[in-house]
């Protein structure tokens, strides 16, 4: 059931930061999450070093920010209260992931840096809901803080 949900999470996460046919790979203006294919240019390119925007921090909307600040409130409660669930708050983490990716409307570079952040933020995620050994639980979670240490480096 667990794994049903996570792939259908997947999918859902992957068909809302798509593309429609009728932008090109250089046209960005406009866009819109809803229904969009990324034709022209792959996750993967995304996926390389996340980097601050001419030295000032990218601009997340204001309708996102929440989800991402309720993930990271998440994770340093279980690291400061010592829990052991980690599988609970994989399921927290993925349910906040969902809502910070259906209310993203951002587009051109902006959008681009956050799928920089999130796409390993969400493979972290992942990890933790599939991970058996309570100890390299506990390591995905401080690297899940960590993440949320780089959003905040990276972003507004």
């Amino acid at each position: 059931m667990k794994k049903t949900l996570f792939i259908a999470m997947s999918t859902i996460v992957l068909w809302s930061c798509t593309n429609t046919a009728e932008h090109s790979e250089h046209n960005h203006e406009g866009h819109n999450h809803e229904g969009h294919n990324h034709e022209g240019h792959s996750h993967e390119e995304q996926a390389t070093t996340l980097e601050l925007n001419k030295g000032e921090k990218w601009v997340v909307n204001a309708e996102m920010k929440p989800y991402v600040l309720k993930g990271e409130e998440l994770v340093n409660t279980y690291i400061e209260n010592n829990q052991k669930t980690y599988k609970i708050l994989a399921t927290e983490l993925k349910e906040q992931n969902y809502q910070l990716i259906k209310s993203c409307t951002m587009d051109g570079d902006s959008h681009d840096a956050l799928h920089k952040w999130l796409e390993p933020h969400l493979e972290l995620v992942k990890t933790l809901d599939t991970e058996t050994d309570a100890s390299k639980a506990q390591e995905i979670i401080l690297q899940l803080q960590n993440s949320y240490t780089e959003y905040h480096t990276t972003f507004n």
